[in-house]
This record gives structure tokens, sequence and C-alpha cells, in this order.
């Protein structure tokens, strides 16, 4: 079972398996159609598409922000539409390393489904290998799914300011409110500390080995336990890049504020830094 990162070897020896689900989630922010433009140009072959406006967010219920959480519900019924079902083997992958991929992979280890991978490199490193490709729109066997959150894994708003170690994933430029390329106020959470979630790479783009992984987020977290550490973002997405790498390094499963700084930012009375 691959449960946080998969090399294209890997996966390209297992296509076609009956019981593995490939989803292809590239996704441009300036963009919203440029995705599933490219998939339908070329993809894994099998690999259905999810969008990560339409799929991989919902009605706000826990938070509000650019892209909330949908409701257990709609992720059932979402990861049924996909094929999945709770023997499924799911390898997830975009065009940014898993900027946009990991959101998926964090929403089915949130509704309890452990058998979830991102293609290390994604769609390019698939590329660069020279691995079969196919056109077109895939559309799955239907499948049954039944999960249940792991609500202990999200905070919302009001909890924020009492968390043990808050962790901003945007880069330093935006955490130090310098730039602001989506959110109407620059800045960031008070007493948040920064840990981009590009740093989980190489200079090719690739993650990092497990033990360096370990030792920069060790030196992040100092002596609290991983559970203890709350992490967001923009909007929930990049933030799971870094709970990704957490698990890959054997270091336990973080907290997520999924309505992050688009969030926080909706109530003009909670404070900001920059």
């Amino acid at each position: 079972m691959y449960t946080t990162l998969i090399e294209c070897e890997e996966l390209a020896a297992h296509l076609g398996a009956g019981d593995w689900v490939v989803v292809d989630c590239r996704f441009d922010l300036a963009d919203t159609e440029a995705g599933r433009q490219a998939y339908l140009l070329g993809h894994v072959p099998g690999a259905v598409y999810a969008h990560l406006e339409a799929d991989l967010s919902g009605f706000p219920l826990t938070d509000s922000g650019r892209h909330p959480l949908p409701s257990p519900a709609a992720l059932n019924a979402l990861f049924g539409r996909l094929g999945i079902s709770a023997g499924t083997q799911v390898v997830v992958y975009d065009s940014a390393n898993g900027a946009i991929a990991s959101r998926l992979w964090w929403l089915l280890r949130y509704m309890g489904h452990e058998a979830a991978a991102v293609l290390d490199g994604g769609w390019g490193a698939w590329q660069a290998a020279d691995l079969p490709e196919e056109r077109g729109e895939v559309l799955a066997a239907t499948a049954v799914y039944h999960g249940k959150p792991h609500t202990e894994w999200l905070v919302q708003a009001a909890a924020v300011p009492q968390q043990v170690l808050l962790v901003d994933s945007r880069s330093p430029a935006r955490y130090r409110g310098e730039i602001e390329p989506f959110d109407p106020v620059a800045g960031h959470i008070p007493g948040a500390v920064n840990f981009f979630y590009q740093w989980n790479w190489d200079t090719n783009g690739r993650y990092l080995p497990k033990q360096q992984l370990q030792a920069q987020l060790t030196q992040l977290l100092g002596d609290i336990p991983a559970e203890e550490a709350t992490f967001y973002c923009g909007s929930g997405v990049t933030a799971c890049v870094n709970l990704l790498v957490l698990a890959h390094a054997g270091m336990g499963n973080s907290r997520l504020y999924a309505g992050s700084w688009s969030d926080w930012i909706t109530d003009e009375k909670r404070p900001f830094a920059n």
C-alpha cells in the first residue's frame, strides 16, 4: 500500500489494475479551466480528472475562504464518482509537484482512506520518463464510498489563537505581507511561523530525501508533537503539501486550518501581522 509518495515507475507498473485509481488534479488559479484542458490533451492512461473548485472545494460548512472543504457527504459522493472504494489504491498528481494534488490526498486521509499517494514529480516527471499518455476524458466506473471524517484534524478560526504552533505554508514574501496575489489583505496570522511548502523539494522539483525532510521538520516543530501543530496557507490547499511531508517523514498527522488566510481576513476584528 502506498500512503504518501509514489514514483512514476511504480505507478506505471500498475496501470490498468482494477483496484487502482489515478486522479489528475492539474489546476491553475489564474485560469481555472486550464487544468481540465491540459488533462484532455494528455494524461496518465486511465486517469480521471478532479477540479479544485468544482470537486475538491464545497459549500462552506466549517470555514469560508476561497476553497472551503466539502461536506463529508459530498466527499463520499465524489470518491464514489471517481471510482474509489474502501479497497482502492489511489494515486493523485498535478503539474505542480503536489501543490494541488496533495489537497485530494489530504481529503482522502481526512475521510479515513489511507491508501492514497502523490506522484513524486507529477506530470512533468511522467513525461520526462517517456511513459505512456492518453487523450480525452476518462469516466470511472462508479463505486460506493462510506468514510467518516477525522474532525480532530480540523481547526476552525475561533480556535486558531489557542494553537500551540501555527505554521504559515505560503512563500516568505506573502507571509511578510510584501505581496499578496490572491487575497485583499496582505500579512499573516499573529504568532504564526513560516515554512514554505516548496522547501520540501530539491532544485529538480522532487521531494527531498526522507532524512532531510525529517531534519528540517524537526527544526520547525522543536519539542512540539506534530499532532499539536496547525498548518494553513492561502485557502487550505498548499498547506496539505506540508501535511503530506510530515506523514511521509513518519512524524504524524498535524492539523489543518482549512479556511486559512482567506477565511481569517473575512472578519475585520481578527488581527493580522506583517
